[in-house]
């Protein structure tokens, strides 16, 4: 999903831009301006609060490495836990239980090198925001990028609500949904289309990651504070208790991830220098065809 999530400002093409053309193809390329300074600074802020959130929340949890359903933590039958133990041949192994189901995580999870030994804690030292095992630093980095990153995605979700131009930007239209088996296909093939507005996939994918995953993230993250567990209980009765929510905070955090790591694939297939362009600039660089000279292969776009 090129160019990072935040809306299309709207196409202008830069006047010093001359067309290209391209070699056997109906279409010559033009800079559009399709980030607009505001977009560009949410998306790196935000960026550098994603990673201190993570790293700082891994800190955390290696703190008390497992995960439960419900209200209270059921030590003996964790949904997820990472630790160490000692296996049939008296060495300790790193082990990354889920649901019953054990995987040896050795050297990676459980057990890694932390300063030249083998020691044992959930995520390694190179992972967790402090590296040392610093639980109340951990958490002080936690809540300042918390408390930047929470309302300022409040506000940009509020703001795209509210204006016309940004909800045709981020969500998809008909002729869109319709496209996207031809947009998958294309994908698949690395064949990608560099129009003005973002395709069906990316627009129901940054749908799902600004209005599911960020708000549930934010409010499972509130819910596992006393103060907001007494200010507001229905919270916590929304997401099945407490350690229900620690454990749906841990895997939207890790959804994040997902996503981040097939969005920088995509940007470097798709483009590298025109789509980090874009989101420092804001100028993308589009194709643009005659009127009324489409390319078959292309017409769903």
């Amino acid at each position: 999903m090129p160019s990072g999530i935040g809306p299309v400002a709207n196409p202008q093409p830069d006047s010093r831009a001359r067309p290209v053309s391209e070699p056997g193809a109906l279409a010559s390329s033009r800079l559009i301006k399709r980030h607009s300074l505001g977009t560009r600074l949410w998306h790196w802020i935000n960026f550098l609060c994603l990673i201190v959130l993570l790293m700082s929340g891994l800190q955390i949890f290696n703190a008390h490495p497992a995960l439960y359903w419900g209200e209270q933590s059921r030590f003996s039958d964790p949904f997820i836990a990472i630790h160490a133990q000692t296996g049939n041949d008296g060495e300790q192994r790193g082990v990354v239980r889920v649901a019953g189901y054990t995987i040896d995580t050795t050297g990676v999870l459980g057990l890694s090198d932390d300063n030249g030994q083998l020691r044992q804690r959930a995520f390694p030292r190179w992972a967790t925001l402090p590296g040392d095992k610093w639980l109340t630093m951990g958490r002080n980095w936690h809540f300042l990028a918390g408390w930047i990153f929470a309302p300022s995605v409040v506000a940009y979700l509020l703001y795209t609500v509210i204006s016309r131009h940004r909800r045709g930007a981020i969500f998809p239209t008909r002729s869109q949904l319709s496209a996207i088996p031809r947009t998958i296909v294309d994908h698949a093939r690395f064949r990608f289309h560099h129009e003005a507005e973002y395709n069906g996939i990316q627009k129901l994918t940054y749908v799902l990651v600004l209005f599911v995953l960020l708000p549930l993230m934010i409010l499972t993250g509130l819910t596992m504070s006393p103060t907001i567990n007494a200010a507001w209980p229905l919270l916590t009765e929304l997401f099945g208790g407490r350690q229900s929510a620690r454990t749906l905070h841990f895997i939207c955090a890790f959804s994040l991830v997902g996503f981040f790591f097939v969005h920088i694939a995509l940007v470097l297939v798709s483009g590298v220098f025109n789509n980090l362009r874009s989101m420092v600039t804001g100028r993308y660089r589009i194709t643009a065809r005659p009127a009324g000279r489409v390319n078959r292969e292309e017409s769903h776009e």
